[in-house]
């Protein structure tokens, strides 16, 4: 590609923690420029959520994981001077994004009534627990709390009842992510209307929105059903057999998604029978005598090795796979094909990343600086956006302004 689909777009990024600095990596790979705007002599506060640290600095990993691509400057916006000089960097901005409490800029002058004014076509992103309106809107969110209170929750785990039941989040800040992404795509939604009406909007995203949207089949199974989802472990409540069988040295995921793939399966277990078996010849009436279909299938599946599964069912294209952990995630043979890890040069020596998976014309969408450190790109930016000097930076650093 000759540029970046987001090349010649500048964020002034607000946001800290994961949803807002997810969505601003995801911007920043895909070609803008992103300005991150932090509290001097603390910035984001996922830098000290550590350890584990990047070998050789102070940079937790869970920092890294969102905010490559970026520039850090540092600038107190509890001061007026530093809300001036935000101020006058937005000016040659297109988006402004945050995740402060509701009308938490507006004591700085920085919310997006007080700025729509002097900048009509400005793109304003909002990222919040509830939402700008609403009974909670004034509460606080966070995505574990949020996976409880839109339901996740009550659908991930195993069932009450058995061997560890209850509810479980999901293994990574979920909720947070989808946000993430939701609002660049709500930005880059924005930014093509902009082009047609010349006028900017203020992009309201909840973290509950999101999670309840999210629930997807789920929500529809109730909501056509008047029926309230349970938890099925590693089940799917559509689906069957689309679950995690124990065999003879492991697990096995077994994905079968149609009628044929279930003969197959079938075909290649040894137990051909049940194809034709009236009670699961069709999906629906696997899913009506799920129970009885298991209890058949979980002996038989535990005779052979994961290894033989994966092997002969793989030949019978039938979906499945294993349970991988990390390590062997980042060792898999695909993984490594498609470049999935990869590294960017660091103050530190060298930082691991995780790629961004979308690719254009088969290019990979990553930008190419690493997450930086407090506060290294202050000067230059204020220099090269503000024209001050380095007499002026300076002077601001001497009264705390910035950093």
């Amino acid at each position: 590609m000759s540029q970046k689909p987001l090349q010649g777009i500048r964020v002034l990024d607000l946001s800290r923690v994961l949803a807002g600095p997810w969505c601003a990596q995801q911007l920043a790979d895909l070609g803008a420029e992103v300005i991150k705007i932090e509290r001097p002599g603390r910035g984001d506060d996922t830098r000290a959520w550590g350890p584990p640290w990047l070998e050789g600095s102070q940079e937790a990993a869970y920092y890294l994981c969102a905010n490559r691509g970026k520039s850090s400057v540092a600038i107190d916006i509890a001061r007026p001077e530093g809300q001036q000089l935000v101020k006058q960097l937005l000016q040659d901005c297109d988006v402004l994004l945050e995740n402060f409490k509701v009308g938490g800029l507006k004591h700085y002058g920085l919310d997006y009534d007080s700025l729509k004014t002097d900048k009509p076509d400005l793109i304003y992103c909002s990222i919040t627990g509830f939402g700008q309106d609403g009974p909670y809107a004034q509460r606080a969110g966070y995505d574990f709390m949020i996976q409880g209170i839109g339901g996740l929750m009550s659908l991930t785990g195993q069932p009450d009842g058995e061997p560890g039941g209850g509810p479980v989040k999901v293994g990574v800040a979920f909720t947070d992510i989808f946000t993430g992404m939701y609002a660049a795509n709500a930005i880059m939604a924005a930014l093509f209307a902009r082009q047609q009406s010349g006028t900017g909007t203020h992009i309201d995203l909840a973290l509950l929105d999101v999670q309840v949207a999210v629930l997807a089949n789920q929500a529809m199974n109730y909501l056509c059903s008047g029926q309230v989802p349970t938890r099925l472990g590693n089940a799917h409540p559509n689906i069957v057999p689309y679950q995690a069988f124990a065999t003879r040295d492991g697990h096995l995921i077994l994905a079968v998604g149609n009628d044929a793939q279930f003969g197959r399966f079938c075909d290649t277990a040894g137990c051909q029978a049940l194809a034709t078996d009236p009670r699961f010849a069709s999906n629906q009436a696997r899913v009506t005598h799920r129970d009885s279909l298991i209890l058949l299938l979980q002996p038989l599946l535990a005779t052979r090795c994961t290894a033989d599964w994966l092997a002969a069912l793989d030949a019978a294209g039938v979906p499945c796979g294993p349970i991988n952990n990390l390590q062997q995630v980042f060792d898999d043979p695909q993984v490594k094909h498609r470049g999935l890890q990869f590294n960017l040069s660091h103050p530190a020596g060298s930082v691991p990343m995780v790629a961004n998976p979308i690719r254009f014309d088969g290019q990979a969408l990553n930008a190419s600086s690493a997450p930086p450190s407090l506060g290294q790109h202050t000067d230059r930016v204020l220099q090269q956006q503000l024209g001050l000097s380095a007499a002026d930076c300076q002077r601001l650093r001497a009264q705390g302004v910035i950093a």
